[in-house]
């Protein structure tokens, strides 16, 4: 593995401004908690939207945020968006749909999928899903990983 030598400043910027665009499903799920501001934009389509999402999430499919966004969403608000996880750029997607009519938008890394895994409330049409915390995403018997 060859290394290139990368200035302090650089790498700064480098990760903060991934924390600007970015969260993940610990952040998110405490900034529901305290009551922080924001929308939470479920942008895959209506079969997944049926499988289940994220309790409190708004649908707005990726394809119709152009369309829908402004007359749904105050301008104002910040937004996140999320997918279905790790291994889909639906909500990179999302996220610059929201970006070019100019709201506020960070991307939820780990989607969908985290969030379950993690344990935190998720529904499908008929009410709450119950879901096992995967050790693998969370330490047994504590709220986040404290990172």
């Amino acid at each position: 593995m060859t290394t290139t030598a990368v200035s302090q400043d650089v790498l700064v910027a480098h990760f903060a401004g991934k924390l600007a665009f970015e969260t993940d499903p610990s952040d998110v799920r405490a900034d529901q908690q305290t009551g922080t501001t924001f929308v939470l934009v479920d942008s895959r389509g209506d079969q997944a939207w049926a499988q289940g999402r994220i309790t409190g999430a708004v649908h707005l499919p990726t394809a119709q945020i152009a369309a829908r966004a402004q007359t749904e969403i105050p301008l104002d608000v910040p937004v996140v968006v999320y997918c279905w996880g790790p291994g889909c750029n639906g909500s990179t997607r999302a996220a610059l749909e929201f970006a070019k009519l100019g709201y506020q938008v960070r991307e939820m890394i780990g989607g969908y999928e985290y969030w379950v895994r993690e344990g935190y409330p998720a529904e499908d049409d008929r009410g709450a899903l119950a879901s096992a915390i995967d050790p693998l995403t969370a330490p047994r018997g504590a709220l986040s990983c404290d990172c």
